[in-house]
């Protein structure tokens, strides 16, 4: 009956509450979701998308829509199917922290590494994909909630009694054991009501036990009269407090008598009431012990579940914050692979992902060339107020003597005899480097010098293109950015810039001052009609912070011109008559652990398509301009 009494308690509290509101609110939140996914922002575009280390980023369209996102291998194939595609409920999202192009989209161990054109679509990619990402978890979670809802309703109109005690409490046990007990006392007060006036009658001897027994109440001398049954027999009690007939006169003998024996009985009723009396005493005394102990025990119990409860939250934060780790550094494949000499590429496919990622800078550079010429739209000459005389001193600034050191050191450097120390590198045609294999540590710090001749250019065309910022993006192709953070004299000022990124190297960055100046080498060089010198080399800046790893750098340039034929009058020479002369020193420490075998194939291949770039670069772009010693 209780059980019964609480099931229809609960129901009816369901059927007021949940059922009613059910109906009207959750259909309100549909409204509400679906609303907002449709406001949600949707986006269609051609993104840089990672695909392996041998090839590198490549261009895919790249769609989001509906808290999905996919992409294809282009605009044209999208009624082919997509190639990938990611839900967004459960995805992680995340702006890299260096490159100011890309993002990472994440579930899993799926990883999808994007870039955009600039930074103002990847920001406008990542407020789209949180948009999406925060409708799509409002619309599972109003699902989730629907469903519980009407789970909860179904089983409460259908669940037995017993189905409700297996989700009971252990309070709601021991409430139950009180009420238990309660009932058990008060039957235990009735039986021993009996007992006691069964106990007293048989002391005294008066009235009939049958009728002590059908009222305990009564006194034994009311006018009742004896109950026979159709033998003419008349029943008595047993020890066991059964009902026994005697037959014969005898039993009307005991039935007359005035007071009735309590051996007739059979049982020590008094004794009997007393022990019973205490047993129960005891069974209640210990009943309410043991519900004592399981309240103090529940306590003690429910404080280590909190502390056990508080242990798995910070483990499980804990093993997240180490499995994300893990997973970023076991991404094997992706863009941010950690170089290292514990790093699990072998060298040949360290070198294999380096020059296959050359390769593609290399053709991204052939394809700007073809589409603008850049020599057609720079002024290459020179004004007055950034061209040095050759009379005026070099400007004095802070640092000014540690450039003339540095000048000094580097021009005995270029004219030093190359023939026994050094090995040749490369050579074509009037070009040829050489190199000095050194390592400290395992880090590659080989030397190189490198000589070449170039014809209708003077040293100062040379050395100005080297040393101006506003044209080192033009040929030097392996920069994202460069900036001058502070600029000592007009010939001298503080450059910071950023390399490229060529997996699965790390991105490094350089900050060096960088100072010009014209030299008198006429005494050292017969028929030298100009020379310049470049030297650039690693200091230290405050605004030159980075999270990149930092190469040092100490270069030089230095340039010599000469007239063919040698007596060629100056004031009539024409660029058919200008011949440069080019010493290139080059002493660089990358920074951290590279394979010594892949920076070495990438020096041969690099500076050689250096001084070819640059070189060709400066000859076109002051063919049809004033010449400049």
């Amino acid at each position: 009956m209780m059980h019964d009494t609480s099931r229809i308690e609960l129901e009816r509290k369901m059927s007021d509450d949940p059922a009613i509101l059910l109906s009207d609110e959750e259909e309100n939140d549909d409204d509400f979701d679906s609303d907002e996914i449709e406001s949600v922002p949707e986006l269609e575009d051609k993104l840089n998308k990672w695909t392996n280390y041998i090839h590198g980023w490549q261009d895919r369209w790249v769609s989001l829509r509906n808290g999905t996102l996919s992409y294809f291998k282009a605009h044209t194939d999208i009624h082919l199917g997509c190639r990938g595609s990611i839900s967004l409920a459960r995805a992680d999202i995340e702006a890299h922290p260096f490159d100011e192009l890309r993002f990472d989209v994440s579930i899993n161990d799926n990883v999808w590494y994007l870039r955009c054109k600039n930074t103002d679509d990847r920001q406008k990619w990542l407020d789209a994909l949180e948009a999406q990402k925060a409708a799509a978890e409002a619309e599972s979670t109003s699902l989730q909630r629907q469903g519980s809802m009407l789970s909860l309703h179904s089983t409460a109109s259908l669940a037995s009694s017993s189905s409700f005690k297996k989700g009971r409490g252990l309070r709601e046990k021991l409430a139950e054991m009180e009420t238990f007990r309660d009932i058990l006392c008060r039957q235990v007060d009735a039986l021993q009501g009996y007992f006691d006036v069964c106990a007293e009658s048989a002391s005294t001897g008066s009235g009939d036990p049958r009728k002590w027994l059908d009222d305990p109440l009564s006194d034994g001398n009311d006018d009742g009269e004896d109950i026979d049954d159709e033998s003419g027999t008349t029943p008595r009690v047993d020890s066991h407090m059964r009902f026994i007939h005697t037959n014969g006169p005898s039993a009307h003998k005991d039935k007359d008598k005035p007071n009735f024996q309590p051996h007739q009985m059979g049982m020590d009723f008094k004794g009997e009431a007393f022990t019973f009396k205490a047993t129960t005493a005891g069974i209640l005394a210990t009943l309410s012990h043991c519900i004592d102990l399981m309240r103090q025990r529940e306590e003690q119990w429910q404080k280590r579940l909190e502390k056990e409860q508080d242990r798995r939250k910070k483990a499980v934060e804990a093993y997240r914050a180490a499995l994300k780790d893990v997973k970023q550094k076991a991404r094997l494949g992706g863009p941010d692979y950690e170089e290292g000499p514990h790093s699990m590429l072998k060298e040949d496919e360290f070198f294999d992902a380096i020059d296959a990622a050359l390769d593609i800078h290399d053709q991204t550079e052939a394809d700007i060339e073809q589409a603008d010429d850049v020599a057609a739209h720079k002024d290459a000459s020179f004004s007055s107020s950034n061209t040095i005389s050759k009379d005026m001193p070099p400007h004095p600034h802070r640092l000014i003597q540690e450039c003339h050191d540095k000048v000094e050191e580097n021009v005995r450097y270029s004219f030093e005899n190359i023939e026994s120390n050094w090995d040749l590198l490369h050579q074509e045609g009037e070009m040829k480097i050489f190199k000095m294999e050194q390592e400290i540590d395992g880090i590659v710090l080989d030397p190189l010098k490198a000589t070449h001749t170039v014809r209708k250019v003077t040293a100062n065309e040379m050395c100005r293109m080297f040393w101006d910022l506003k044209y080192r993006m033009d040929w030097d192709g392996t920069l994202d950015w460069c900036k001058s953070l502070e600029t000592l004299a007009p010939d001298t000022f503080v450059c910071h810039q950023m390399m490229r990124r060529v997996w699965p190297a790390t991105q490094r960055d350089t900050c060096f001052l960088s100072h010009i100046r014209k030299l008198d080498l006429s005494h050292q060089t017969q028929g030298d009609v100009g020379s310049w010198i470049v030297v650039n080399y690693s200091v230290d800046h405050p605004d030159a912070a980075s999270k990149c790893i930092r190469a040092k750098i100490n270069v030089c340039m230095l340039c010599q011109t000469f007239l063919d034929p040698p007596d060629t009058k100056l004031e009539n020479a024409t660029r058919d008559n200008l011949v440069c002369k080019i010493y290139y020193v080059a002493h660089a420490n990358p920074g951290g652990w590279v394979p010594s075998s892949v920076i070495r194939a990438v020096y041969k291949r690099e500076y050689p398509k250096f001084l070819r770039r640059f070189s060709g670069h400066v000859v076109d772009s002051f063919k049809n301009k004033p010449i400049t010693y």
